[in-house]
């Protein structure tokens, strides 16, 4: 028996998608520099090495009925919703490393592996 106030970790709520400051700034600078109002879009395929990767590319078409829409201080992320559902819980982030910076899918609370690359990830079971 569970006392009052205590929740199982299986019974919280994570938020559909998490967007950090530095992706908001890239898209912001992205968008300033090139004079445009593009979205992130952030997808997942079948594929990679783990099974599955994440796609994420830069675009202004017009979004299809299935898309959700995330916004944060005007920077506007878009996932099909057959992808939310593989990224449910995930932050969205802009990385830079030594040998590139790029926009990044991390801490996905669905995936139990993923490879160096950082695209590619295996689905929990």
């Amino acid at each position: 028996m569970m006392s009052a106030g205590i929740r199982r970790f299986s019974d919280l709520k994570l938020p559909d998608l998490i967007i950090t400051r530095n992706a908001v700034k890239q898209l912001h600078s992205l968008n300033e520099k090139e004079e445009t109002k593009k979205y992130l879009r952030v997808a997942v395929e079948g594929g990679g090495c783990s099974g599955f990767q994440y796609v994420l590319t830069l675009e202004d078409g017009a979004l299809d009925e299935e898309d959700q829409t995330f916004e944060k201080d005007g920077a506007k992320v878009v996932v099909d919703e057959t992808s939310l559902e593989l990224l449910k819980g995930s932050t969205v982030d802009y990385v830079q490393e030594l040998i590139r910076s790029s926009f990044a899918v991390i801490n996905n609370p669905n995936a139990v592996s993923g490879c160096g690359c950082g695209t590619s990830f295996e689905l929990k079971e």
